[in-house]
Protein backbone atom coordinates (compact mmCIF):
# COMPACT_ATOMS: atom_id res chain seq x y z
CA UNK A 1 0.00 0.00 0.00
CA UNK A 2 1.59 3.67 -0.99
CA UNK A 3 0.37 5.19 2.28
CA UNK A 4 2.78 2.88 4.46
CA UNK A 5 5.35 4.49 2.63
CA UNK A 6 4.50 7.45 4.77
CA UNK A 7 6.40 5.88 7.52
CA UNK A 8 9.77 7.18 5.61
CA UNK A 9 8.19 10.48 7.00
CA UNK A 10 6.64 9.94 9.87
CA UNK A 11 9.27 7.91 11.77
CA UNK A 12 12.22 10.48 11.35
CA UNK A 13 9.65 13.18 12.44
CA UNK A 14 8.53 10.99 15.69
CA UNK A 15 12.02 10.64 17.07
CA UNK A 16 12.94 14.48 16.35
CA UNK A 17 9.94 15.22 18.25
CA UNK A 18 10.34 12.92 21.10
CA UNK A 19 13.93 14.49 21.68
CA UNK A 20 14.60 17.39 20.58
CA UNK A 21 10.45 18.94 20.51
CA UNK A 22 8.77 17.38 23.75
CA UNK A 23 9.40 18.42 26.84
CA UNK A 24 10.52 16.22 29.97
CA UNK A 25 7.80 15.11 32.29
CA UNK A 26 7.85 16.96 35.84
CA UNK A 27 9.69 13.71 38.01
CA UNK A 28 10.28 11.84 35.28
CA UNK A 29 12.89 13.54 33.22
CA UNK A 30 14.71 12.39 30.58
CA UNK A 31 13.73 9.34 30.74
CA UNK A 32 9.83 10.44 30.35
CA UNK A 33 10.68 10.28 26.17
CA UNK A 34 10.77 6.29 26.55
CA UNK A 35 6.89 6.97 26.57
CA UNK A 36 7.36 8.01 22.93
CA UNK A 37 8.78 4.02 22.15
CA UNK A 38 7.28 2.42 24.83
CA UNK A 39 3.77 2.86 24.12
CA UNK A 40 3.89 3.09 20.80
CA UNK A 41 5.46 -0.23 20.55
CA UNK A 42 2.44 -1.92 23.01
CA UNK A 43 -0.33 -0.11 20.99
CA UNK A 44 1.15 -1.90 17.64
CA UNK A 45 1.48 -4.82 19.67
CA UNK A 46 -2.24 -5.02 20.05
CA UNK A 47 -2.95 -3.75 16.82
CA UNK A 48 -0.89 -6.64 15.68
CA UNK A 49 -2.81 -9.46 17.61
CA UNK A 50 -6.23 -8.32 16.85
CA UNK A 51 -5.27 -8.28 13.15
CA UNK A 52 -3.74 -11.29 13.26
CA UNK A 53 -6.96 -12.65 15.05
CA UNK A 54 -9.47 -11.11 12.73
CA UNK A 55 -7.54 -12.55 9.50
CA UNK A 56 -7.77 -15.60 11.43
CA UNK A 57 -11.50 -15.44 11.19
CA UNK A 58 -11.38 -14.75 7.79
CA UNK A 59 -9.29 -17.75 7.05
CA UNK A 60 -11.65 -20.08 9.35
CA UNK A 61 -14.50 -18.06 7.19
CA UNK A 62 -13.34 -18.89 3.32
CA UNK A 63 -14.73 -21.74 2.62
CA UNK A 64 -13.55 -20.85 -1.10
CA UNK A 65 -10.40 -19.75 -1.10
CA UNK A 66 -11.11 -16.18 -1.86
CA UNK A 67 -8.48 -14.62 -0.27
CA UNK A 68 -5.29 -16.32 -1.08
CA UNK A 69 -1.68 -15.82 1.41
CA UNK A 70 -4.57 -14.89 4.57
CA UNK A 71 -2.71 -17.97 6.48
CA UNK A 72 0.61 -16.28 5.94
CA UNK A 73 -1.03 -12.87 7.01
CA UNK A 74 -2.78 -13.94 10.43
CA UNK A 75 1.02 -16.17 11.03
CA UNK A 76 2.93 -12.69 9.80
CA UNK A 77 0.68 -10.19 11.83
CA UNK A 78 1.41 -12.90 14.97
CA UNK A 79 5.06 -12.80 14.41
CA UNK A 80 4.80 -8.78 14.60
CA UNK A 81 3.11 -8.55 17.28
CA UNK A 82 4.97 -10.96 19.41
CA UNK A 83 8.58 -8.79 18.47
CA UNK A 84 6.66 -5.34 19.55
CA UNK A 85 5.29 -7.19 22.33
CA UNK A 86 9.30 -7.70 23.03
CA UNK A 87 10.34 -5.08 22.78
CA UNK A 88 7.72 -3.03 24.56
CA UNK A 89 8.91 -5.41 27.50
CA UNK A 90 12.37 -4.88 27.15
CA UNK A 91 11.84 -0.50 27.11
CA UNK A 92 9.52 -1.36 29.79
CA UNK A 93 12.03 -2.84 31.98
CA UNK A 94 14.53 -0.13 31.35
CA UNK A 95 11.95 2.39 32.62
CA UNK A 96 11.57 0.22 35.58
CA UNK A 97 15.65 -0.29 36.07
CA UNK A 98 15.99 3.13 36.01
CA UNK A 99 13.16 4.52 38.19
CA UNK A 100 12.23 1.87 40.74
CA UNK A 101 16.07 0.40 40.59
CA UNK A 102 15.17 -3.34 39.32
CA UNK A 103 14.58 -4.22 35.72
CA UNK A 104 11.56 -6.41 36.69
CA UNK A 105 9.35 -6.14 39.61
CA UNK A 106 6.49 -8.74 38.96
CA UNK A 107 4.01 -5.53 38.55
CA UNK A 108 0.88 -6.74 37.09
CA UNK A 109 1.59 -4.90 33.82
CA UNK A 110 4.34 -6.93 33.65
CA UNK A 111 3.24 -10.24 34.86
CA UNK A 112 0.15 -9.63 32.34
CA UNK A 113 2.51 -9.24 29.25
CA UNK A 114 4.31 -12.04 30.32
CA UNK A 115 1.23 -14.32 30.24
CA UNK A 116 0.52 -13.02 26.87
CA UNK A 117 3.84 -13.53 25.13
CA UNK A 118 3.54 -17.37 26.48
CA UNK A 119 0.28 -17.46 25.07
CA UNK A 120 1.54 -16.86 21.49
CA UNK A 121 4.67 -18.28 22.04
CA UNK A 122 2.49 -21.56 22.67
CA UNK A 123 0.92 -20.69 19.05
CA UNK A 124 4.45 -20.89 16.97
CA UNK A 125 4.94 -24.23 18.82
CA UNK A 126 1.90 -25.44 18.04
CA UNK A 127 2.06 -24.24 14.42
CA UNK A 128 5.65 -25.98 14.20
CA UNK A 129 4.60 -29.31 15.70
CA UNK A 130 1.93 -29.06 12.51
CA UNK A 131 4.30 -28.38 10.03
CA UNK A 132 3.14 -30.46 6.47
CA UNK A 133 -0.17 -31.34 8.21
CA UNK A 134 -3.39 -30.55 6.44
CA UNK A 135 -5.12 -29.19 9.92
CA UNK A 136 -2.53 -26.92 10.44
CA UNK A 137 -4.05 -23.49 9.13
CA UNK A 138 -7.12 -24.21 10.69
CA UNK A 139 -5.64 -24.87 14.05
CA UNK A 140 -3.55 -22.34 13.98
CA UNK A 141 -5.98 -19.67 12.81
CA UNK A 142 -8.58 -21.12 15.54
CA UNK A 143 -5.87 -20.87 18.41
CA UNK A 144 -5.49 -17.11 17.33
CA UNK A 145 -9.08 -16.08 17.42
CA UNK A 146 -9.11 -17.71 21.00
CA UNK A 147 -5.87 -15.45 21.86
CA UNK A 148 -7.10 -12.92 20.43
CA UNK A 149 -10.11 -12.92 22.72
CA UNK A 150 -8.20 -13.34 25.64
CA UNK A 151 -6.13 -10.64 24.82
CA UNK A 152 -7.81 -7.52 26.11
CA UNK A 153 -8.20 -9.23 29.39
CA UNK A 154 -4.09 -9.27 30.08
CA UNK A 155 -3.85 -5.90 28.12
CA UNK A 156 -6.53 -3.64 29.40
CA UNK A 157 -8.61 -5.33 32.49
CA UNK A 158 -5.80 -6.81 34.72
CA UNK A 159 -3.80 -3.93 35.24
CA UNK A 160 -6.48 -2.40 36.17
CA UNK A 161 -7.55 -4.71 38.40
CA UNK A 162 -4.62 -5.05 41.03
CA UNK A 163 -2.36 -1.78 42.81
CA UNK A 164 0.55 -1.08 40.64
CA UNK A 165 3.66 0.33 40.35
CA UNK A 166 3.37 1.41 37.02
CA UNK A 167 2.47 5.23 36.54
CA UNK A 168 -0.95 5.91 35.17
CA UNK A 169 -1.81 4.73 31.90
CA UNK A 170 -1.36 7.75 29.07
CA UNK A 171 -4.81 7.23 28.24
CA UNK A 172 -6.61 6.94 31.60
CA UNK A 173 -10.28 5.65 32.72
CA UNK A 174 -12.01 8.83 31.84
CA UNK A 175 -10.26 8.61 28.26
CA UNK A 176 -8.23 11.46 28.42
CA UNK A 177 -4.66 11.98 27.87
CA UNK A 178 -2.83 13.94 30.39
CA UNK A 179 -0.44 15.42 28.79
CA UNK A 180 1.28 18.82 28.28
CA UNK A 181 0.44 19.56 24.08
CA UNK A 182 3.78 19.18 23.01
CA UNK A 183 3.99 15.76 24.71
CA UNK A 184 0.42 15.27 22.91
CA UNK A 185 1.91 15.73 19.70
CA UNK A 186 4.99 14.10 20.38
CA UNK A 187 3.00 11.02 21.19
CA UNK A 188 -0.07 11.02 18.32
CA UNK A 189 2.69 11.18 15.70
CA UNK A 190 5.45 8.30 17.25
CA UNK A 191 2.04 6.25 17.55
CA UNK A 192 0.99 6.89 13.56
CA UNK A 193 4.83 6.77 12.79
CA UNK A 194 4.75 2.68 14.14
CA UNK A 195 1.48 2.12 13.46
CA UNK A 196 2.76 2.83 9.40
CA UNK A 197 5.73 0.68 10.49
CA UNK A 198 3.62 -2.08 11.71
CA UNK A 199 1.54 -1.87 8.26
CA UNK A 200 4.90 -1.62 6.01
CA UNK A 201 6.19 -4.55 7.78
CA UNK A 202 3.68 -6.35 7.44
CA UNK A 203 3.23 -5.82 3.91
CA UNK A 204 6.82 -7.33 3.38
CA UNK A 205 6.31 -10.19 4.82
CA UNK A 206 3.50 -11.15 3.24
CA UNK A 207 4.89 -10.16 -0.08
CA UNK A 208 8.09 -12.37 1.01
CA UNK A 209 5.84 -15.55 1.75
CA UNK A 210 4.28 -14.99 -2.02
CA UNK A 211 7.65 -15.31 -3.45
CA UNK A 212 8.77 -18.64 -0.93
CA UNK A 213 5.35 -20.17 -1.44
CA UNK A 214 6.30 -19.66 -5.59
CA UNK A 215 9.28 -21.29 -5.48
CA UNK A 216 7.87 -24.08 -3.32
CA UNK A 217 5.70 -24.75 -6.12
CA UNK A 218 7.50 -24.19 -9.32
CA UNK A 219 9.65 -27.55 -8.95
CA UNK A 220 6.77 -29.42 -8.65
CA UNK A 221 5.53 -27.81 -12.26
Amino acid sequence: MAITRLVYIFMPAAVILAFCYAPTAALLGETSRLLYFHVPLAWVSVLAFAVSGIAAIVFLADKRGRFPGIEDSFHNSASLGTLTALLATASGSVWAKLMWGSYWNWDPRQTSIIILLLIYSAYFSLRSALAGKPARGRLSAAYLVIAMTVMPFFVFVVPRVFLSLHPDPVINPDMKIHLETEMRLALIVSLVAFSLLYFYLLELLNRLSRIRNAAEVSPHE
